[in-house]
């Protein structure tokens, strides 16, 4: 591996689904893979009901993007970059229409102090449950 590129698996964020790495520094950009709401040791949802044949009956957007964010600021810290150091956002939603205001509420507190790019895509699912992702893109020093 070029000794510019190390991959990052961070210890407090949430067990990724698949084989990948929670981020990725290259240089002195850090790519994160894409992080969804759930806590380091859990695999529930937060904010997510579901029934007894798994389909979700109750969603809180809310505690979502709170969870989501903090996941994200947590791969950040680890990997020796900062909120205020995100260039670039993705941010997937499942619903769009029904989410979009709360969402953009939310996002317009935690990201008050620094305002990156930003691209809000509706897509169909997500590998689990959840009703938003976030890919990011942030600067590290040295």
């Amino acid at each position: 591996m070029n000794e510019e590129q190390v991959i990052i698996r961070a210890a407090g964020a949430p067990e990724p689904i698949g084989s990948y790495p929670h981020a990725r520094r290259v240089g002195n950009l850090l790519f994160l893979s894409g992080i969804g709401p759930r806590t380091h040791g859990d695999k529930a949802i937060p904010g997510v009901k579901t029934d007894a044949d798994g389909r979700v009956v109750e969603r809180d957007i809310a505690l979502q993007c709170r969870s989501v964010f903090d996941n994200v600021r947590q791969v950040l810290e680890e990997a020796g970059s900062s909120w205020n150091q995100l260039v670039d956002v993705t941010v997937f939603l499942t619903h769009m229409s029904e989410d979009f205001a709360t969402y953009n509420q939310l996002y317009a507190e935690y990201f008050a102090g620094n305002q990156p790019c930003r691209t809000t895509v509706e897509v169909k699912s997500l590998p689990t449950p959840i009703a938003i992702e976030l890919k990011c893109i942030a600067t590290i020093e040295g």
